[in-house]
């Protein structure tokens, strides 16, 4: 089966690839839930991951995305990363990266362009809708930092519980979806809409789709082809990358 996926992948004028955990988990990227360990176990990820729970507790919640970035430092993208890197490198317009992560390990890598849509941990942004003084350049450190003129707090720049998607960034990927003329889904279980749609999307368009993945998903049913590994292995062989 592999074979005859490189052969779709040599055939594909336009290729969009959607990713999840799973791609990160290799890297020894610990999922949201895994991170809740230790001191953070006694934690719902209501609290955590939430405007209501941020607003309730904005120091414990940016103290635990804080521990999240720190666990990340010593992350490095591993060889399903660099595949997708070097076949966008090399083929120029011809794949469009779409990720479920917040790690940033797909722009590490040497992807440009990513569709972040869940956000990207590193970043950050206002809480609330930022007025004239509002500056994040010059906003006063602390757990969060705040503007000290109106006290507008800092918080993580992703995609929380109950949050619509980035609309700008949403309509890029379904855009990818509907004109693909192949769909790769590496690493995800397929559970959480409306990321997975898009592979529903791609393949009402007319696209082939392939799920890659150690373990069943929820999308195995829309896919043409299932090829059981993981990113890594099987990403570098299958994009000859």
């Amino acid at each position: 089966m592999l074979e005859t996926v490189q052969g779709w992948v040599n055939e594909a004028g336009y290729i969009a690839v959607l990713t999840g955990a799973g791609v990160s988990a290799e890297s020894g990227v610990p999922t949201f839930r895994d991170a809740q360990t230790g001191y953070w176990a006694q934690f719902r990820p209501e609290d955590m991951a939430t405007e209501a729970g941020f607003r309730a507790h904005p120091q414990r919640v940016w103290d635990w995305y804080q521990y999240r970035r720190d666990l990340l430092a010593d992350v490095e993208p591993n060889a399903g990363h660099h595949a997708l890197a070097r076949f966008a490198q090399q083929h120029p317009g011809r794949l469009t990266l779409i990720t479920q992560n917040v790690d940033g390990l797909h722009q590490r890598a040497g992807n440009t362009g990513v569709l972040c849509l869940h956000g990207d941990i590193f970043s950050n942004r206002w809480l609330d809708t930022p007025r004239p003084c509002c500056h994040l350049d010059h906003a006063v450190a602390g757990q969060p930092p705040h503007c000290d003129r109106c006290g507008n707090l800092v918080r993580p720049g992703v995609v929380w519980f109950g949050e619509a998607l980035p609309w700008a960034t949403l309509q890029a990927a379904e855009d990818a979806a509907r004109q693909c003329d192949l769909m790769l889904v590496v690493g995800t279980a397929g559970a959480v809409y409306p990321a997975a749609g898009l592979a529903h999307q791609a393949r009402a368009a007319g696209a082939q789709v392939v799920v890659l993945n150690p373990a069943p998903s929820a999308l195995d049913n829309t896919a043409h082809a299932l090829l059981r590994g993981t990113a890594g292995t099987l990403l570098p062989p299958l994009l000859g990358c």
